[in-house]
């Protein structure tokens, strides 16, 4: 019985199984950065989940339409423009593309589709006129157009709030983008112009100047691209409300389907167990690790560790394990490459099917990635053991990079090729240093010793043979 894809809806706090409601493709749409600075390790935690779950979709067989919105127009970048005296074109264009840059970095496979929001102001307006006609909406005394929370009995679905806390907060409005837990209100879809606080930053519609509440983008991009009524939809867990909520509810009252068939949210990310701050002095983007020596494979490897469910603790003792563990990978997989054709003992097929089972149905248990990489360490320890002992053919070795490869689809980590090759004036030390050996010639024997070491290498004595390793 082929094993499927079962993942936990925040909305129904239920494992589901993920299928496509068109038969053909898996509609998904993924929070993406607000472009006003250089998004964080705390944003790339969610960002590495989505791609995850991107390439677990396809790894069980199925396709994948996804679509990752560019927040461009918000309070921030509207501030941060005006500051420096640029258009917000200009002020967000070196954040897109530093985005960009960083997904490559860390191996995040595209998405189809990169909507910024400015595009799609036309679809917004759109949908704000449906809603003013329909009654869930009106013009407040500010002129901005707001979203009645009271017009959509099901608000607070997504994030079971109590429904007391709804009842007693519909009355107020909330211009701002994002407000806290504590501040649920009708919420804005178009903010009126206001030239101090806008500058020349506004659009012309039949409310008036101004420009769309960041929550309408979201609902806009996805139904215009995906259709309105989408299969996954992803972000963070700070974005379940008020953003995800009010999705839910605009994008409803508007097109009368059902929005989404399933939720996922990714959990926080901590530094040193504390929330990221600037004030604190534990706050990085990617680019800062970078600076600090490491790879973008490795910070790749040290976001994906844990349950997205679960807050994941980042220190940088964790990202040296991370190092740590790659290494032993890329160790493995080198020797692996390095392994002389004999004859097949039969042992490693048992052991990769074993991995590659326990691998799989880890992955479909709602994406439980510490169980899967359990999975892969094991094997590397059995399969080094058959090393050691000789016990491991040429044809099998292949064998097992072949199971690493199909793994790594999801994973995106391996080094899958061998490490440079050593250079054959070393392999020939090597051979000398035990011929030495054999001959009890101890003092050449370390000469020969020595000479490897002072080039980067070490000598591994294993019972199948001496070794070189890079140090």
């Amino acid at each position: 019985m082929a094993i499927r894809l079962k993942l936990y809806n925040t909305e129904t706090r239920a494992l589901e199984e993920v299928a496509s409601q068109n038969g053909r493709e898996i509609l998904m749409y993924t929070c993406g950065p607000t472009v006003y600075n250089f998004a964080h390790i705390g944003n790339f935690r969610t960002y590495v989940f989505e791609d995850i779950l991107r390439r677990a979709i396809q790894f069980f067989g199925m396709k994948v339409k996804q679509v990752m919105n560019l927040t461009d127009v918000d309070d921030k970048t509207i501030q941060g423009a005006l500051s420096r005296g640029v258009s917000l074109e200009e002020y967000t264009r070196p954040y897109i593309n530093a985005f960009f840059e960083d997904l490559h970095t860390l191996g995040i496979e595209p998405a189809e589709f990169y909507p910024a929001a400015t595009d799609y102001i036309p679809d917004m307006i759109q949908i704000i006129e449906q809603l003013l006609k329909k009654g869930v909406a009106y013009v407040g005394s500010d002129r901005s157009v707001y979203f009645s929370i009271d017009a959509f009995p099901s608000y607070g679905r997504l994030s079971h709030l109590p429904i007391c806390h709804l009842k007693a907060g519909a009355s107020e409005r909330v211009s701002a983008d994002e407000y806290d837990k504590e501040h649920i209100s009708d919420f804005v879809l178009w903010k009126s112009y206001d030239p101090e606080r806008d500058g020349e930053i506004y659009w012309e519609s039949p409310f008036g100047k101004g420009r769309p509440g960041w929550h309408i983008e979201c609902s806009a991009m996805a139904m215009k691209i995906l259709g309105e009524s989408i299969d996954i939809h992803v972000g963070g867990v700070d974005n379940m409300f008020p953003h995800h909520e009010n999705e839910i509810a605009q994008s409803e009252a508007y097109s009368g389907k059902h929005f989404v068939r399933h939720w996922l949210h990714a959990e926080h990310l901590l530094v040193d167990h504390k929330k990221m701050s600037k004030s604190l002095g534990n706050f990085y983007t990617l680019r800062d690790l970078l600076q600090k020596g490491y790879t973008g494979k490795q910070v790749r490897y040290a976001l994906l560790q844990g349950h997205y469910r679960m807050q994941l603790n980042f220190t940088f003792a964790g990202l040296e394990a991370a190092v740590s563990s790659l290494q032993r990978v890329a160790d493995f997989i080198d020797r692996l490459y390095r392994i002389e054709e004999k004859n097949s003992f039969g042992l490693v097929e048992p052991i990769i099917q074993k991995t590659m089972g326990g691998f799989q149905e880890a992955l479909a248990d709602d994406l439980n990635i510490a169980v899967a990489l359990s999975f892969v360490f094991e094997a590397v320890r059995e399969i080094n053991s058959l090393c050691d002992l000789g016990k491991l053919s040429q044809k099998e070795a292949e064998q097992v990079i072949e199971m690493l490869r199909q793994m790594d689809k999801v994973l995106h980590v391996f080094p899958l090729e061998p490490i440079d090759a050593i250079p054959q004036e070393l392999e020939e030390a090597l051979q000398k240093r035990q011929e030495a050996r054999r001959e009890k010639n101890w003092a050449l024997a370390d000469e020969y010793r020595d000479y490897i070491l002072s080039r980067g290498y070490k000598i591994e004595d294993l019972p199948s043979g001496a070794r070189l390793k890079k140090k």
